[in-house]
């Protein structure tokens, strides 16, 4: 045990801060010479654009806990109290939609997200709290033992006594992102802060090239000795500095000499700069272009296909550690083997109209789907019953699966039927002639 202590007391010893939580050397300074935080990285049309698209995703999915019937299928655990408190409302200042929105908005900027458990006495969960990511430590105790520290502040609802409150992973749902060690992940816009630096950069240029008129700028040349340059400078901006002032006449006096110094922005390729950085970003967050208004590789003939290619890539691994999160601090022990939950993303796979329904005529007609199975996925109301919504039927005149092959049966019968009506002829030609016989005889013994 002391090596182990020992281990993790030297994982955490770098200064730098990247290990563990403490992963706010990464923000800041960049190459570009623009800070980039959190905050200010969401101030880019891209990357509030791959945020809103990822956490509204998650967010609108359907949510249900499901537990193992005793037949080996599933069932949705309406009963239990973590389903109305996941699907409908995790605590009374909020939905569902909004509390997986602002969790997903947490993980996608600082990389992990948490939520304070709150439990009543018996130990099941009666509420769910989001925390901030930026005031949270995750360390270990001299032990070796996971624990949480929270600094609170004013504005978030009183769950917690104290200024600075530990908590342990009992009373916490945290779904980490990709990381080193495994337990906190680490901030994509932290990782990645140069190539937002940059695109910040540009977009700050191209807001100056504009607010100077879109003019480079220049030097005023006199050919004498200058006495107040203060003066003629704010008279030149003033007088042709500002997109308002774009392309007027400039009158020079008293010998002076305009002469740029910049280069244009199409020298520069200022715009193509501009997209590739928006491409970047995209590519941070795995969003297909396409998602963010760049449709300049997109067509009718592979938008759909990389719609798909988004659930599949993106939206499923994030599912997965929100699922297995849950998983893991929600439910008791003893209910790990019973319970699950589930994202559906069913409704994000559909294809068109036509699609739809060219599939569900096959799994009709091929037996593995039902009428009430095809009406659930499209959102329509069951058929009863009694009036053969749940029947399973195959192709060949709608045969009902059970009886399949009855055609068979009932042709073989038929060439069995000849033998049995010949054997009851004979039979009916042999008591017909006894009486004849029984007559005959009397007939002999009748005396003379």
């Amino acid at each position: 045990m002391s090596i182990f202590n020992r281990w993790f007391r030297g994982r955490d010893a770098p200064k730098d801060s990247t290990t563990g939580s403490s992963y706010r050397f990464f923000f800041g300074g960049t190459t570009s010479g623009k800070t980039v935080t959190e905050r200010s990285a969401m101030q880019m049309t891209a990357v509030y654009s791959c945020v809103r698209i990822l956490s509204e995703a998650i967010a609108g999915l359907p949510l249900h806990l499901y537990r193992y019937t005793d037949t080996g299928s599933k069932e949705k655990a309406i009963d239990h109290p973590l389903y109305t408190l996941l699907h409908d409302e995790p605590n009374p200042e909020m939905t569902s939609f909004v509390f997986r929105e602002t969790l997903m908005t947490h993980l996608l900027l600082w990389g992990n997200a948490y939520a304070q458990i709150i439990r009543n006495g018996k130990g099941e969960v009666v509420a769910l709290y989001p925390l901030m990511p930026n005031r949270m430590t995750v360390d270990r105790d001299e032990n070796g033992q996971l624990y949480y520290e929270y600094q609170t502040s004013q504005d978030e609802a009183h769950t917690m006594k104290g200024s600075l409150v530990r908590l342990s992973p009992h009373d916490v749902l945290h779904i980490p992102g990709l990381g080193f060690d495994g337990l906190v992940g680490y901030s994509p816009i932290a990782m990645a802060k140069n190539s937002i630096g940059m695109a910040i950069a540009c977009e700050e240029y191209g807001a100056k090239f504009f607010a100077n008129g879109a003019t480079p700028g220049g030097i005023l040349e006199h050919p004498g000795v200058v006495k107040d340059p203060e003066r003629i400078r704010e008279s030149w901006n003033s007088a042709f500095g500002g997109s308002a002032n774009s392309n007027k006449v400039a009158v020079l006096e008293e010998g002076l000499k305009y002469t740029p110094i910049s280069i244009s922005p199409e020298q520069a390729q200022f715009l193509e700069t501009r997209k590739f950085q928006i491409d970047e970003i995209a590519r941070i967050f795995r969003i297909p272009p396409h998602m963010i208004g760049d449709l300049e590789k997109s067509s009718f003939s592979n938008i759909e296909q990389q719609s798909l290619e988004f659930v599949k890539y993106t939206l499923d691994p994030w599912v997965s550690r929100w699922e297995q999160s849950m998983r893991r601090a929600l439910l008791r022990p003893e209910e790990k083997a019973e319970y699950f939950f589930k994202f559906n993303v069913d409704g994000l796979l559909r294809g068109d109209y036509q699609s739809r329904m060219n599939g569900y005529a096959t799994a009709r007609q091929n037996g593995w789907m039902s009428a009430n199975d095809i009406r659930e996925l499209e959102n329509l109301d069951r058929i009863p019953e009694e009036s053969g919504g749940d029947l399973y039927l195959i192709n060949g005149n709608m045969t009902k699966l059970e009886d399949a092959g009855i055609f068979a049966a009932s042709a073989s019968t038929q060439e069995e039927q000849p033998d049995e009506e010949q054997e009851s002829t004979e039979q009916s030609e042999e008591e017909s002639q006894e009486p004849e016989q029984s007559s005959n005889l009397r007939e002999r013994r009748k005396p003379l």
